[in-house]
């Protein structure tokens, strides 16, 4: 085990003064980076958020937890840290696997206690832009987000509390948090705060959609009707044809922060944001995901009822659930003169199949800075 690894390493210095073993703690590091070592000094100072230009500037950074690279590295330490879940069985990443793009692959996602969870579980990228979270939007920032998980009883099912007086028995922790908050004092508020700080650095952006925009990639015919298609709304009195997706995934990011009920039922079994509003117009809508990675984030929608993005695309061409809360812009659209439905083509679904995996971004599912530490460490043994 790691903490057993610390341990060998720390009898070796039992010579050393305290101020010595502490300075010691300090230089232990699990991998920041692809050329950091947990013998190298943990990296400190502001960590500086790299995005493209047409993502836009409006980020969500609290005041109060301003990212920086020391809290990042304690934050990526605890996204995979299982300490924190009761039995220490399951971690942050057990639902969000980064080769899925921080999804799990599940319909529904089991908890500590082999219960399933409600709902669907969301992918993480580009979180650095979000102001509501969860399918629901009943989270308004990140630290709220990764709170709920940790606690729910059928989830990670711990405490922050019991959390923290755990994380204050290994070893390593105390030194850490003193690095990053000031002094070692180890509670829920700082569990959190780390945890958002390495989340907001997950941004994806160098699939070959971005490339394109950038113009280093050309896409292929397909790739390109797709596109188009994707972008466009149909106008049949014009012969014009779309698929109508840029209403809501619009933008180089293909997210907007909407919610939205979406045909799938005409009597929601889920009712969505209407928990938290009250509002009969609310039953059945949900956020719109971002669709970065979406070929690798199967199953789809806030049940995982999809298993594949031919269903999803097909749902939305022809099976639309009239009801009382469905969105406007799904009434009445259609490639045909008084259709009731899109009525895309099967070539035009291969089309848009095309386009999506362009979304795929490679390098955001292999990125050493994302990934599990510990893992690296025994590759490194």
């Amino acid at each position: 085990m790691l903490i057993e690894r610390y341990k060998l390493k720390l009898n070796r210095y039992t010579s050393l003064s305290k101020v010595g073993v502490l300075a010691f703690l300090f230089s232990l590091t699990i991998g920041l980076s692809a050329w950091t070592y947990y013998e190298d000094p943990i990296p400190t100072g502001s960590f500086q958020l790299v995005y493209p230009a047409n993502f836009g500037n409006r980020i969500n950074v609290p005041a109060d937890n301003p990212t920086t690279k020391q809290g990042v590295y304690l934050g990526r330490l605890l996204f995979y840290e299982t300490a924190l879940s009761a039995g220490n069985k399951l971690s942050c990443s057990s639902c969000h696997r980064q080769e899925k793009a921080f999804t799990d692959g599940k319909a529904l996602s089991e908890g500590v206690d082999h219960v399933l969870s409600t709902r669907n579980s969301m992918s993480l990228a580009n979180l650095l832009w979000t102001r509501k979270f969860f399918w629901d939007g009943r989270a308004a920032s990140l630290e709220e987000q990764a709170a709920t998980p940790l606690s729910n009883p059928h989830e990670m099912g711990q405490s922050l509390t019991i959390s923290a007086q755990k994380l204050s028995r290994i070893q390593s922790y105390p030194a850490l948090f003193k690095l990053v908050y000031g002094d070692t004092l180890i509670n829920g508020d700082r569990i959190v705060k780390a945890i958002a700080q390495f989340e907001r650095t997950l941004i994806s952006a160098n699939s070959r959609y971005d490339q394109y925009l950038r113009n280093a990639y050309q896409p292929n015919e397909l790739e390109q009707k797709g596109m188009a298609l994707f972008n466009q709304f149909p106008q049949p009195e014009k012969g014009i044809r779309g698929a109508n997706c840029a209403h809501c995934h619009g933008g180089a990011k293909t997210y907007m922060e909407l919610f939205h009920n979406n045909g799938l039922d005409s009597i929601p079994k889920d009712e969505g944001i209407e928990t938290l509003t009250g509002l009969p117009a609310d039953r059945g809508r949900f956020k719109v995901p971002t669709l970065r990675n979406i070929a690798l984030t199967a199953p789809y929608m806030h049940d995982g009822r999809f298993k594949t993005m031919e269903e999803v695309i097909d749902h939305y061409s022809d099976h639309i659930k009239q009801s009382a809360s469905l969105s406007s812009f799904l009434q009445g659209e259609s490639n045909e003169i008084g259709g009731t439905s899109l009525k895309l083509l099967p070539e035009e679904k291969k089309e848009l199949i095309a386009f999506l995996n362009m979304l795929t971004d490679s390098t955001f599912i292999s990125n050493p800075a994302f990934s599990n530490p510990r893992l690296r460490i025994a590759s490194n043994k």
